[in-house]
């Protein structure tokens, strides 16, 4: 699998477990959750590892498995990924131009800002303040149309193959799976036929762009 990179004008990305490292927050949810009940976050964490080797959303399936309530997420737990950066700024360097396609709650500028990201990208579409969410391929056409660019003219980069490559790939972008978060428990052959590539990490983006 492979990108021809000469055809690409935009690279689009995912936030939660692709630029920001989401596991303390998901942690601290599951902590929160489990508060009160028999069952232990060793219990939570094998069962979402598990639900995720199956291709499924591993913690929001082991929320289900579990019988859970959602409890509120924890925001100042994210950090960005140490590569984040870097591998942003390399980016806009070679003449790329960045968008985000995330479903985030309301303030992703903010935060974004507050990390120091803010200033790589030129286009945010966030499902809080586009009213649609991934993965509804109406965030994704959205994101093409403020874009003014052809789908096979961009790449979408996310973590999670039903929430962000599928339907990248159904529009018609280019699209890399990153196994971050969960992912990193997924066999890569789970990509196969869906993603155009599949990485480790964001520092393998430097190389292919």
């Amino acid at each position: 699998m492979s990108l021809n990179k000469k055809m690409i004008k935009w690279i689009f990305f995912d936030v939660g477990s692709t630029l920001i490292d989401e596991t303390e927050a998901y942690d601290h949810r599951a902590r929160d959750m489990i508060k009160g009940t028999q069952i232990t976050f060793e219990q939570f964490d094998k069962m979402r590892i598990a639900l995720a080797r199956k291709g499924l959303d591993g913690n929001s399936a082991a929320i289900d498995f579990f019988g859970l309530e959602k409890t509120p997420w924890h925001s100042e737990d994210e950090l960005p990924y140490p590569e984040a950066e870097t591998v942003l700024k390399n980016l806009c360097e070679k003449g790329y131009r960045l968008g985000v396609i995330a479903n985030q709650n309301s303030g992703l500028d903010a935060r974004l800002e507050k990390w120091g990201l803010r200033k790589y990208f030129s286009l945010l579409v966030s499902s809080a303040e586009i009213g649609c969410a991934k993965p509804d391929l109406e965030i994704f056409k959205r994101a093409l149309a403020m874009a003014n660019c052809k789908a096979n003219e961009c790449v979408m980069i996310g973590d999670r193959l039903y929430n962000d490559v599928r339907p990248a790939k159904a529009t018609g972008m280019k699209t890399v799976w990153i196994r971050n978060g969960l992912a990193r428990h997924q066999s890569a052959s789970l990509g196969d036929g869906i993603a155009d590539l599949v990485i480790n990490s964001l520092i393998e983006l430097i190389s292919i762009f």
